[in-house]
């Protein structure tokens, strides 16, 4: 089983929180200590920066065959969602027919359960994205 504190502490798991560098002004998701483009002109110079949560399916793929956890959701959609600021981020999308998903289309992230573990029966929670207006 995984440590609840483990998840608890990870901010960037329940809100899409990256980082930003203060050298070259570049956003990046998942947090990174360093900027691989600045380098060493980027340490102490990376900001914590809190993504909109806003924007468009870059690509995606429909699951029908998925991991045992998964297998109540079938067929879901499993996208790459490219960000209002310009980071790409891989997510679910929920909320809409796997038949209505289409490349450019507008979302959002929303807040949702992820699954539960194992006996233990601990629920986890973290991002997923629906069809936006």
């Amino acid at each position: 089983m995984a440590n609840p504190r483990y998840w608890r502490e990870n901010p960037s798991r329940y809100t899409l929180l990256g980082v930003k560098c203060e050298n070259c002004s570049d956003i990046f998701f998942p947090p990174r200590a360093i900027c691989p483009k600045c380098r060493r002109k980027s340490i102490g110079r990376i900001k914590p920066y809190r993504l909109s949560g806003k924007g468009r399916v870059y690509s995606y793929t429909t699951v029908h065959e998925p991991m045992p956890d998964f297998t109540l959701m079938r067929p879901y959609i499993m996208a790459i969602v490219e960000m209002e600021e310009g980071v790409r981020v891989t997510a679910q999308i929920v909320d809409c027919k796997p038949e209505d998903v289409k490349i450019g289309m507008k979302v959002e992230a929303i807040f949702r359960r992820m699954g539960a573990e194992g006996k233990s029966g601990l629920i986890r929670y973290g991002y997923k994205f629906r069809p936006s207006a």
